[in-house]
């Protein structure tokens, strides 16, 4: 799913290419896409675009009349600068959204259609639809660790839930996490005030990082290749890959569809953390270290 510093990078890339200019035609593929009928979609045909916004990890695109077209890529949605009048080509295409200019095109990869195309009446709309969490860059540390301690949770959790911080999803926090030096599963109640000095700090310099990084990447061209698996990332979709910090490999907690990587030296002082289907067949088989690991590799 497309976080902060990647809907940072959209952003980016289409304030100089749609605002000022008209959008003269939805074109819409998908049935399944849009989520509201008032204002109808037609409404905002002909306006001039005004300004671009991010909520959350969604783009709000402003319209002459305060309409709002609003776009959340869940998942695997993604946008594409296409020239004007592109045909909406292939199954994956979503829908178009023609400008002078060019034609920027969503699509959704996969045969589940979660993305989402909201049409709201004024700025006023879009605060419903905003989780609530806090813009870390623009907070304080003491902002940051109220958010967070709301509830006693998991790091993991509360980094990732967008009713505590705004943008950070699966794949940032890993990294958070990883440059925190701070265990995915350590509870917020339980973080010493250096700690959460670690934490406010990785938080900002991660994010601050990867929005630059992707802005320089694109150098002008709209970014096509939006992903949340990176090779220069340090842990984030690196199972069995060496940490750059410490050269063990780093390790991996699967649960539903997602799962959370980690450096075990670097993070939780060498132990383990129990993957729920592993655990439950090996049992006390488990390994609880590195070195348990490794003796467990050579038996094999």
């Amino acid at each position: 799913m497309p976080e902060l510093p990647d809907v940072a990078a959209y952003i980016s890339a289409l304030e100089p290419r749609i605002i000022g200019q008209p959008l003269e035609r939805v074109r819409v593929a998908s049935i399944f896409l849009v989520r509201t009928a008032d204002p109808p979609l037609a409404s905002v045909e002909g306006r001039i675009v005004r300004e671009l916004r991010r909520v959350g990890k969604r783009i709000a695109i402003g319209v002459d009349g305060d309409l709002w077209l609003v776009l959340h890529l869940m998942i695997a949605g993604r946008l594409h600068w296409r020239p004007a009048a592109a045909k909406l080509a292939g199954r994956n295409a979503l829908a178009a959204f023609d400008f002078p200019n060019g034609t920027l095109v969503l699509t959704e990869a996969g045969t589940k259609r979660r993305a989402s195309l909201h049409v709201l009446r004024g700025a006023a709309a879009l605060e419903p639809i905003d989780p609530g969490g806090i813009e870390v860059l623009s907070s304080d540390l003491n902002a940051f660790r109220h958010a967070l301690t709301i509830e006693n949770r998991t790091l993991k959790r509360a980094l990732t839930d967008p009713r505590n911080v705004s943008g950070i999803g699966n794949a940032y926090s890993d990294e958070i996490l990883h440059a925190a030096q701070l265990s995915p599963i350590a509870l917020t109640h339980k973080l010493s005030p250096s700690e959460w000095e670690q934490l406010f700090d990785a938080t900002r310099s991660t994010l601050r990082f990867w929005i630059d990084r992707l802005r320089d990447e694109s150098n002008g061209k709209f970014p096509e290749h939006v992903t949340a698996f990176r090779e220069d990332m340090a842990v984030h979709g690196r199972y069995g890959k060496p940490c750059p910090r410490c050269g063990e490999p780093v390790q991996r907690i699967r649960y539903a569809d997602n799962e959370t990587n980690y450096c075990a030296r670097c993070q939780t002082g060498g132990a383990l953390l129990a993957d729920r289907s592993l655990s439950r067949l090996l049992k006390a088989d488990w390994p609880r270290t590195l070195d348990e690991l490794d003796a467990l590799k050579r038996r094999a």
